[in-house]
């Protein structure tokens, strides 16, 4: 039997399946004056979770064991199609009011060995509470927890729309990453194009090719997300955090048109590798053109002496080697300079 999450409530670290991380939850409720942070790794202690009059930002490091994640959305009271989308980690960034809460998919990208890592967020923005989903442990939001550990900056005399506004902003702030990677890899591919391209040149353009379309499928989208953010619709955002979002969109924007820079740019650079593969082929073909064209007539030459006619006086003459060598040489040399005054060669 399954549960609002489409899937087994038993298939978790419950069940005694080796292999799988423990989710990890942690809850922090704040205010001005007040802080407490505590973690919790098991369904029953998130039941009695109460909201109260503090912000309060639930934090899960991982979405497979299910019953934790229901228990989360009972908690808060999350509906269980938000539920289903939270456990999917392929969905598309987008956002979805439900009233009572804003549910917002976004992709969180780092660096990575040639590629980046890409793993889905989920937030959900309530009346005084915030609850991030994601899919792996490590993040982009531990200046945001130093932060609120120390109480430095508006962070802990804000509400919970200004908390979801930093976290979508620690995110969006982590594309920039991603896209310098990106950048210094594509100067690199660029230099090697003009200096000595390769098989594996082509290679590399067609990896970074693959990897900015993968980018801008979770920028594009992003982009959209914040916009409907932005136009501040929502009552759960004060109008004092929508000039805020306001600063993640542009920043979003900026995002989206390195992106599309950066394609257009490895389009150019696929476009100089093949020219110059072509011009290289031109060459050879060209080298390979004067020399078949020397040797027609002293082909000729060699095919008009070789005949086996028997009255063929240069045949018997003694210097009739010697001459017929000298005026392969002289037909040859007379090409090549008239290939070089041609500028041919």
């Amino acid at each position: 039997m399954t549960d609002g999450l489409g899937a087994d409530p038993e298939r978790n670290i419950d069940s005694g399946i080796t292999g799988i991380r423990p989710v990890t939850v942690t809850v922090t409720s704040y205010d001005e004056s007040r802080f407490d942070e505590r973690t919790c790794t098991r369904a029953g202690e998130i039941g009695g979770l109460a909201l109260g009059p503090a912000v309060t930002w639930i934090d899960a490091d991982g979405v497979h064991d299910t019953r934790m994640v229901q228990a989360i959305g009972d908690a808060v009271g999350i509906h269980p199609l938000t539920l289903e989308d939270i456990a999917n980690t392929g969905q598309r960034p987008k956002i979805e009011d439900y009233r009572d809460y804003l549910y917002v998919a976004v992709r969180m990208l780092a660096p990575g060995d040639g590629e980046f890592h890409s793993e889905q967020v989920s937030l959900v923005l309530g009346k005084g509470y915030v609850v991030s989903f994601q899919e792996q442990p490590g993040d982009v939001f531990e200046r945001i927890r130093e932060r609120l550990r120390a109480g430095a900056g508006r962070l802990r005399s804000e509400g919970a729309d200004y908390l979801f506004y930093a976290l979508l902003d620690a995110i969006v702030d982590g594309y920039f990453s991603v896209i310098e990677v990106f950048g210094e890899r594509i100067e690199a591919v660029e230099e090697e194009v003009v200096a000595d391209p390769d098989r594996e040149t082509l290679q590399a353009i067609y990896a970074l090719k693959r990897s900015l379309i993968a980018l801008r499928r979770s920028v594009w989208p992003l982009r959209d997300v914040v916009a409907e953010l932005e136009r501040g619709d929502s009552p759960l955002i004060l109008g004092s955090t929508l000039v805020y979002l306001r600063d993640v969109y542009d920043h979003t924007i900026e995002v989206a048109e390195t992106v599309e820079t950066y394609r257009e740019m490895m389009s150019g650079t696929l476009d100089v590798y093949l020219s110059s593969q072509s011009s290289r082929m031109n060459e050879i073909m060209k080298v390979l053109t004067i020399i078949a064209t020397i040797f027609i007539p002293l082909t000729f030459i060699a095919g008009v002496y070789g005949m086996n006619f028997a009255y063929m006086p240069e045949i018997r003459h003694p210097w009739g080697y010697p001459a017929a060598l000298a005026s392969m040489a002289v037909v040859a040399g007379v090409m090549l300079l008239y290939f070089r005054k041609k500028r041919w060669i």
